[in-house]
């Protein structure tokens, strides 16, 4: 039974075991939540409570879940909980509209030999995705390297798939400016 407290927020009881299925549908996507939840949160620690949050939510609205593509289901609600952490953060990245002269190429980091310097090309991208603006780095996280659809990626993120290929394609020409010609030549 649910108790509801004097400032009117409503606790409900936890439910010792989870519902049939719970496991079998959500756990075998751990791997994609925490991969998406890294690249929108940017830091390993918040991106395991933000999953945690995630799964957490999943399990009480998992009653809800009329089957289908669970992975496309689990990574919405975890994108969700992501910009929901994001907005608590105050995170300068997610308020900030699209601004050429702040995210454009020129804007991209530093010049290609000193990314080439750091490391693996790897590194190099990996940096690169991350320095991308929220919402094209989520269709490149979903996209290369869960390797959802266009239309699936549509569902998680709620937005036209149109949207998401343009998306899809500005950020990958933004990545592409990141690298030095050497990183472009290893690839």
């Amino acid at each position: 039974m649910a108790v509801r407290h004097e400032s009117g927020q409503v606790e409900m009881p936890v439910n010792p075991s989870p519902p049939s299925g719970y496991e079998q549908t959500v756990l075998p996507h751990l791997d994609a939540a925490y991969a998406l939840a890294r690249f929108l949160v940017r830091d390993d620690h918040d991106a395991e409570d933000v999953v945690q949050d995630a799964y957490l939510r999943a399990l009480r609205y998992f009653g809800s879940y009329r089957g289908g593509d669970a992975r496309t289901w689990l990574l919405a609600i975890v994108r969700r909980t992501c910009y929901t952490w994001l907005r608590r953060r105050r995170v300068r990245s997610l308020d900030a509209e699209f601004d050429e002269r702040v995210h454009g190429v020129d804007a991209a980091g530093d010049d290609p030999a000193t990314l080439a310097t750091r490391g693996a090309l790897k590194d190099t991208l990996l940096e690169a995705v991350e320095r991308l603006p929220v919402e094209f780095r989520e269709v490149v996280v979903l996209r290369d390297i869960e390797g959802l659809s266009y239309r699936e990626i549509a569902q998680v993120a709620g937005v036209p798939v149109g949207t998401v290929m343009s998306r899809l394609s500005r950020a990958r020409r933004r990545l592409h400016a990141a690298l030095s010609p050497a990183d472009l030549e290893r690839s």
